[in-house]
């Protein structure tokens, strides 16, 4: 098991799970809110959860950026089934910089991580690869539909 599958987290209804749930798939993992501009890429990440049997979109909800995620788990759920009909796994709140950093981004994003830098903003995107190695980055605004990130999930399938 990699260090990042190693990675507690709790999901959206507060279960108790692990990045290694996902172990064997290729992961996308999303710093995701409500109220953000970018908001409407939740149904281009919903259409690459589908499209991709082998692919998991994982959603962490932040508010950290701007306020934009001030919403209660329930209200987060509600609002991304019922506006986007979200399937794809959302989880807990977590913070993705500063002293309060989930592990999950640590890994990601801290000083010792393949890819390190703060997060810039809501939906900044990485790509992991099934055995939990961290594989690209890409930026809040590529869009779920860019070129460039579907050629990197799909050479991450192949």
């Amino acid at each position: 098991m990699s260090a990042i599958h190693a990675i507690a987290v709790k999901t959206i209804a507060g279960a108790d799970a692990s990045i290694g749930d996902f172990a064997g798939k290729v992961l996308l993992v999303v710093n995701v809110a409500s109220e953000c501009g970018l908001t409407p890429q939740y149904s281009g990440l919903e259409e690459l959860h589908r499209k991709y049997s082998e692919l998991c979109v994982l959603g962490f909800p932040c508010n950290q950026f701007g306020g934009q995620e001030p919403g209660t788990e329930e209200q987060i759920l509600d609002f991304c089934q019922t506006r986007y009909e979200v399937s794809f796994p959302l989880f807990a709140k977590i913070e993705v910089n500063g002293d309060g950093r989930h592990p999950l981004y640590t890994a990601l994003s801290g000083e010792a991580a393949a890819f390190p830098g703060e997060i810039t903003w809501n939906f900044e995107k990485f790509l992991v690869a099934r055995d939990g190695t961290p594989l690209a980055r890409f930026e809040p605004r590529t869009a779920p539909d860019d070129p460039a990130l579907i050629a990197a999930i799909e050479d991450a399938l192949s």
